[in-house]
């Protein structure tokens, strides 16, 4: 099983208080992660925040763009894996965003995972493009896939959309990756097929463990109908993680973080935040493994942008870190 973090580069006013890590942070959490043999580090995407956590904070939280993230605590380690969980396409130019991802490719030796979605918050994507709210989110999001794919592997690229056009791009340099791994995140049908039809993984975020079972089985048979490889697309799933030495310590100290409240705020994704709290890992070393077990027998490949609600910077090191110790390494076979 694979094991990997979240960097916090969008999750300060949602998660995290205001204000939270500053940029040094991100090297030594990214280099402590490769210390401890996690697979990746990852870094969530947002412009603007949402309407309640502007409301709840009396200045706006600091998001870090998270490919500049990326390249930095990239050239600072040597073996991490560096992802985004998720880019929001939609509010990306695809030319510019496949420079972007080729050039970290290069510059970190090819390490690179472009996590892609179409974003949790609609009101996003209406104050940066009010021009565009009549238009689908998911078109944008296929039409930048398509878009990508051909930016990273064809010599003179040329793509004609509905809402994404260009002609003859030739861009150099190519990432390293052939291919460049793209992720698909989200967790209803329509992300599965995306992600079966075009991805090298699909990324939701947390469900119900039932629910997980049945979804990563829809998965492997629509990778299968799609003409690839039963198990060509790797299976994560993002989960919050909150450790204690016992199960009733640490659900406590998960309902006292601003977790709760951003669940909340996500109910409009389908996931019933009441069931957030036994439906991620959130417990003791012990409890935790079990969880684990389980979601490998599920078919998870890998326990992917591993969120931690902390208070502070050395809260979450010291959850990364027990974590590490205490549940991925026993897991793994030391």
């Amino acid at each position: 099983m694979k094991f990997s973090i979240q960097l916090p580069t969008c999750t300060e006013g949602l998660v995290n208080p205001v204000p939270f890590v500053d940029p040094e942070a991100f090297i030594h959490m990214a280099q402590e992660a490769e210390r401890l043999g996690y697979d990746a580090v990852w870094g969530n995407d947002h412009i603007t925040p949402a309407a309640y956590a502007r409301q709840k904070w009396p200045e706006p939280p600091n998001f870090y763009e998270v490919l500049v993230t990326l390249a930095t605590v990239g050239a600072r380690t040597t073996r991490i894996r560096l992802g985004t969980a998720v880019l929001v396409l939609p509010l990306r130019d695809p030319v510019l965003l496949a420079k972007q991802v080729s050039t970290l490719d290069r510059f970190t030796g090819g390490r690179v995972i472009l996590g892609t979605g179409i974003g949790a918050y609609r009101e996003e994507f209406d104050a940066q493009w009010p021009r565009r709210k009549a238009e689908r989110r998911g078109d944008l999001l296929d039409e930048s896939l398509e878009a990508l794919q051909s930016l990273f592997r064809d010599a003179d690229a040329t793509y004609e959309g509905r809402h994404i056009a260009f002609r003859n791009i030739a861009m150099r340099p190519k990432p390293v990756q052939d291919p460049l791994p793209i992720f698909v995140g989200g967790h209803n049908e329509a992300m599965i097929r995306r992600a079966a039809q075009r991805g090298k993984g699909w990324l939701p975020g947390w469900r119900p463990f039932e629910q997980i079972v049945e979804r990563v089985a829809l998965l492997r048979r629509l990778t299968e109908e799609a003409g690839r490889e039963t198990r060509a697309v790797e299976a994560c799933s993002q989960f919050t993680l909150c450790i204690g030495k016992t199960v009733e310590e640490a659900r406590a100290r998960y309902r006292k973080t601003g977790m709760v409240q951003h669940r909340v705020s996500l109910a409009h994704t389908g996931r019933d935040p009441a069931l957030a709290e036994t439906h991620n890992l959130i417990g003791s070393p012990a409890s935790i493994l079990e969880q684990v077990d389980f979601l490998e027998k599920a078919g998870i490949d890998h326990i992917c942008a591993l969120q931690f609600p902390s208070d502070t910077g050395a809260e979450m090191l010291e959850q990364i870190q027990w974590l590490a110790e205490e549940v991925m390494k026993p897991f793994n076979g030391g």
